[in-house]
């Protein structure tokens, strides 16, 4: 009977000290749980110390607890070789009864305090890493006990418990500062988006790229972005049904604006869904300055090639030929205005060499460094002037395959020529002055602005005046390009260089064609300086280089009824400078009556050609004068053989 109550007196305290455990440390977590416990711990064991610690190295220990009959004390960092916990560092229990200070001399706190007892387990966790230590130990001896051992243990299995916990929990705090460090550090923009493209977060890259504050990232709108331009709203919303059918998007380029200045930047960017299909993960890199380097690289190409294409025409003059007082003030001109920035509108007849006085100007002026674009308004077609001057986006009208650099953002920084200003439509008449007047413009289909630092030099050989007076150009336009006027005399105004000229042109088309040419005939220099040369120095180029190709000798002697059908009047009309001449000369009746009636047409054509200076299109083109279809008279050309050899000449 005795022995049966002694059982039950065991079990009732058995069941005390597991309340206790439990009730000590139900609602206790971290630090305050471990000191709860280790009071509990020396306690229901009887010791005057208890202590839980956790290794920071191989035989390196740190308490998280420690309770001394003081009460508790603060946290001990110490080495274990050469103290009792040394053993439970290699994973084992460790149950000294007595003799603690004898056995462990080293142990100065151990021998100082007078220990005489010790008892200490491992910490593992689940996996059996051991993690620290749980120990008692007192100055009276502690027998081996197994109830009180297996209390121990429990106490033991409490404490992993809690320091796996904590250690896991201090590993993810640890782990989320490195990915947080990471998103928010890193180069490349992360932005978490709902299926709207609303922002959840972004990262500092990406807030900067974007141009927004961290208080603007909740509100934020991918979409919105975007330009409003067709090329950038298609790319976007290519990409953006692709994630929104669950596929991922690598590497799309797509243009944006930056929210704190609209400022254009490219971003090649990367997105998927999450698995549950409620947002995606968002990643892009700024690529602007690559971008810009193409652009500007394409923009160099195109100008090349525009450069190349123009080296092909080979042009009559390398200098301007002539000594006569009105050539001379006209030099005067372009000498005074050339170093300024001013507008200028050369006017004359055609033939007269505006272009190559544009080219004069250009080099004079202080961006002789820089391209001088040409465009001759009246060659194009009226539907295609805007894009030539101006460029188009991709898709901006049927036939806009890609992007295209206009004659503007070429001429960058350089010098514009517009050849037959009076032929621009009027729609695009409104664009051209806004670029006179803001120094910027829009490609078609575009609506950002772009800025350009182009001098314009115009050229006509219409009245504008007239032309205003009719409504088909602009008032305010001309004088924005009238602010210095050059006026290039015809060239029977300055019969006086047409020796110079002739010496010159013959000297450079025999070189051309392999023929030696010393001199120049009397009577056909006395038939030179006497026309009046309606199609100016031009017409006297085509005679000259179609004069030496027929040469038979040093000399050089134009052949009458060459040079009757050339200039398209019988030899006998031949008059002095001054005289009458009507708009148009007839095709010489002994020639007409000579020749093939297939010689006739290609006489006649070839003479109209040279009249509107070889434009075939348009309201002052060959083929309106000739009465035909522009197609038809193109191939009316090449069954003849007429073909153009390009001279641009003054």
């Amino acid at each position: 009977m005795t022995d049966t109550a002694t059982d039950l007196r065991t079990a009732a305290d058995e069941l005390a000290v597991l309340r206790a455990i439990v009730e000590g440390t139900a609602s206790a977590v971290g630090d305050e749980f471990f000191k709860t416990l280790v009071f509990h711990l020396a306690a229901v064991m009887g010791t005057g110390y208890a202590l839980i610690a956790e290794f920071t190295g191989e035989f390196r220990a740190r308490t998280l607890a420690y309770w001394k009959p003081a009460g508790f004390e603060s946290t001990v960092e110490w080495d274990l070789i050469g103290t009792p916990c040394e053993e439970v560092v290699k994973g084992n229990l460790c149950h000294h009864p007595t003799g603690v200070s004898r056995k462990f001399p080293d142990d100065e706190p151990m021998v100082r305090w007078g220990i005489e007892s010790y008892l200490g387990v491992p910490l593992r966790t689940h996996d059996g890493v051991h993690m620290g230590h749980l120990c008692v130990f007192d100055t009276k001896p502690m027998p081996p006990d197994p109830k009180r051992l297996n209390v121990f243990r429990i106490f033991a299995a409490r404490a992993a418990a809690e320091l796996a916990r904590l250690t896991a929990e201090r590993h993810l705090r640890e782990s989320e500062r490195q990915f947080r460090d990471l998103f928010e550090e890193a180069p490349i923009a992360y932005v978490n988006e709902d299926l709207d493209s609303k922002f959840i977060s972004a990262n500092r890259a990406a807030m900067r790229i974007l141009g927004i504050t961290p208080e603007e990232v909740a509100g934020a709108v991918g979409r919105s972005f975007i330009p409003n331009t067709p090329e950038a709203q298609r790319r976007f919303q290519e990409a953006f049904a692709s994630v929104g059918r669950g596929t991922d998007t690598s590497g799309v380029i797509l243009e944006l604006r930056r929210r704190d200045n609209s400022k254009p930047i490219w971003i090649q960017w990367w997105s998927r869904p999450e698995p549950d299909g409620n947002y995606t993960r968002t990643m892009f890199v700024d690529i602007t300055e690559r971008v810009l380097m193409e652009q500007e690289q394409a923009r160099l190409t195109a100008q090349n090639i525009y450069l190349r294409e123009e080296l092909k025409s080979v042009h009559n003059f390398e200098e301007i030929v002539g000594q006569s007082p009105k050539l001379l003030e006209v030099i005067e001109k372009v000498n005074r205005v050339a170093p300024t920035e001013a507008s200028v509108l050369i006017t004359g007849e055609t033939g007269t060499g505006k272009e190559l006085f544009a080219r004069a100007i250009h080099s004079a002026s202080r961006r002789p460094d820089k391209p001088l674009i040409k465009l001759n308004c009246a060659a194009i077609p009226t539907s295609l002037v805007e894009s030539e001057l101006f460029g188009h986006e991709k898709g901006a009208f049927s036939g806009a395959i890609a992007r295209r650099v206009g004659r503007f953002e070429l001429a960058n920084g350089g010098t514009i020529f517009l050849d037959e200003v009076g032929e621009v439509p009027p729609d695009v008449q409104v664009k051209l002055l806004r670029v006179l007047q803001e120094r910027e413009f829009e490609r078609v289909g575009a609506s950002t602005p772009i800025k350009v630092d182009v001098r314009i030099i115009a050229a006509t050989n219409r009245n504008l005046i007239e032309a205003i007076r009719a409504g088909t150009f602009r008032e305010d336009l001309y004088y924005r390009l009238n602010v210095f006027p050059i006026e290039l005399p015809a060239l029977r105004e300055r019969a006086g260089d047409v020796p110079q000229l002739v010496q010159f042109l013959v000297a450079k088309f025999a070189a051309r064609v392999g023929r030696r040419i010393d001199a120049v005939g009397k009577t056909t220099m006395e038939r030179l300086v006497n026309y009046r040369w309606p199609g100016n120095v031009r017409e006297l180029e085509n005679i000259l280089e179609r004069a030496v190709i027929l040469a038979n000798g040093p000399v050089l002697e134009i052949d009458p009824e060459v040079f009757g059908v050339t200039l398209r009047e019988p030899r006998s009309s031949i008059k002095p400078i001054g005289a009458e001449q009507p708009n148009v000369d007839p095709i010489p009746t002994s020639t007409a009556a000579r020749g093939s009636l297939e010689s006739v047409e290609k006489a006649h054509i070839v003479a109209v050609l040279n009249q509107t200076d070889w434009v075939i299109d348009g309201p002052r083109g060959a083929a309106k004068i000739l009465d035909l279809h522009p197609n038809t008279l193109r191939s009316r050309l090449k069954r003849l053989g007429i073909a153009r050899i390009r001279h641009e000449v003054s």
